[in-house]
C-alpha cells in the first residue's frame, strides 16, 4: 500500500469513529471553554492574592492600585467569558443563574475573604512544619499552598453554581502537586496539607478547622457503585476540628464522623465513625531482621498513650 492510500485508510477509520463516538467530539460547536484561559486565570489571581511575589518587578504601594486594577480587569473579563461558555451545561430543572457577568462579579467580590482564609493556612503551615524557614517559602513553593488557593477559589465558583469551570481549575491544581480536591469539599479555616501528594478529597466531605492531612491520605466514598444515583447524596466523611490524619490513611463514607481532636495514625482504613479525642492506630507489624543467617522478630511497643486500634 502506497503512503497515501494508507494515509487515506486511517482518516476514514478516525472519521468512522467520530461518527460512531459522537460524545468525544464537538462540531460546529461555538464558544468552547479553553484549558489554557483557566490557567491564566488562576495565574492571574495567585498575582492578585498574593500581591508581589509573582509579579515580574516588585510592586509599591503607589502603583498597587494600578497592578490589581490591571490584573482584576482582565480576570473578570475572561472568567464571565468562560462562565458564559459553560452555562450550556447547567441543568435546567435547577434555579435559573445569574449572567456569566454577573456570576464573574460576585466571585470577584469574595477574594478578599478567599485571602482571609489563606492567611490561616499559612499561619497553619508555618506553625505546623518544623522546616519551614519562614512564610515566604511557603507561599512560593509548598504544594500544599497552591492546591488549596485553587480549592478555596473554585469552591467560590461551584457554591455560585457555574458548571465545569470549578472542575477544571481543581484538575489543573490536581496535576501539578498531586493533591486532588474537589472543588465541592467545605474545608474550614487553618487547613495544613503537608508534603501533599496522593491526598484525595471527594465531594461532598466536610473538613472543620485546624485540620492537620498529610501525603497519600484519602477521604473518600466507601462506595460508587450506584453510579449518578448517588449525585445528591452525601458519600463523603465529616471531620470535625482539631484532627490530625497521618500519612496512608483512608476515611470513607458519608455516614463517617471523625470527632474533634481524633490523631489518625499512619495506613489506617477507616470506614466508621470516631469518637472525639481518640488516637487511632494500626496494629503494630512484626518486623523480622536477619543477622547471621538468622531470624529475629522485633515488635516495637508505642507509648503508653490509649490507642483505638482496628
Amino acid at each position: 500500500m502506497m503512503p497515501e492510500e494508507r494515509i487515506h485508510q486511517l482518516m476514514t477509520n478516525l472519521l468512522d469513529s467520530y461518527r460512531t463516538e459522537e460524545s468525544m467530539i464537538k462540531i460546529e460547536a461555538s464558544g468552547q471553554l479553553s484549558r489554557e484561559a483557566i490557567i491564566r486565570i488562576i495565574g492571574d489571581l495567585r498575582r492578585i492574592i498574593f500581591a508581589g511575589y509573582f509579579s515580574e518587578k516588585p510592586l509599591r504601594w503607589d502603583s498597587l492600585e494600578y497592578y490589581i486594577g490591571n490584573l482584576l480587569e482582565q480576570v473578570l473579563y475572561t472568567l464571565a467569558k468562560q462562565i458564559e461558555h459553560a452555562l450550556p451545561y447547567h441543568n435546567n430543572d435547577g434555579e435559573p443563574l445569574p449572567s456569566a457577568t454577573e456570576l464573574s462579579d460576585i466571585f470577584a467580590g469574595r477574594l478578599s475573604a478567599i485571602r482571609s482564609l489563606l492567611a490561616t493556612d499559612i499561619e497553619a503551615a508555618y506553625d505546623g512544619d518544623p522546616s519551614a524557614f519562614n512564610r515566604d517559602e511557603i507561599i512560593l513553593s509548598y504544594p500544599g499552598i497552591f492546591a488549596i488557593m485553587v480549592h478555596r477559589l473554585a469552591h467560590e465558583l461551584y457554591l455560585l453554581g457555574v458548571p465545569l469551570v470549578p472542575r477544571m481549575m481543581s484538575e489543573y491544581a490536581h496535576s501539578l502537586t498531586g493533591i486532588d480536591i474537589h472543588p465541592g469539599a467545605t474545608i474550614g479555616h487553618h487547613l495544613f496539607i503537608d508534603h501533599g501528594t496522593g491526598i484525595v478529597i471527594g465531594e461532598t466531605a466536610i473538613i472543620g478547622n485546624f485540620v492537620k492531612i498529610y501525603q497519600g491520605v484519602t477521604i473518600g466514598a466507601l462506595s460508587t457503585r450506584g453510579g449518578q444515583l448517588l449525585h445528591s447524596v452525601k458519600r463523603h466523611p465529616t471531620i470535625e476540628d482539631h484532627v490530625t490524619i497521618y500519612s496512608g490513611a483512608s476515611i470513607l463514607g458519608g455516614g463517617t464522623v471523625i470527632g474533634e481532636g481524633v490523631v489518625i495514625g499512619s495506613n489506617a482504613f477507616i470506614t466508621r465513625s470516631v469518637p472525639e479525642k481518640t488516637r487511632v492506630s494500626v496494629k503494630n507489624p512484626e518486623l523480622q531482621f536477619k543477622l547471621d543467617d538468622k531470624m529475629h522478630n522485633v515488635e516495637f511497643v508505642q507509648d503508653n498513650a490509649w490507642f483505638y486500634t482496628i
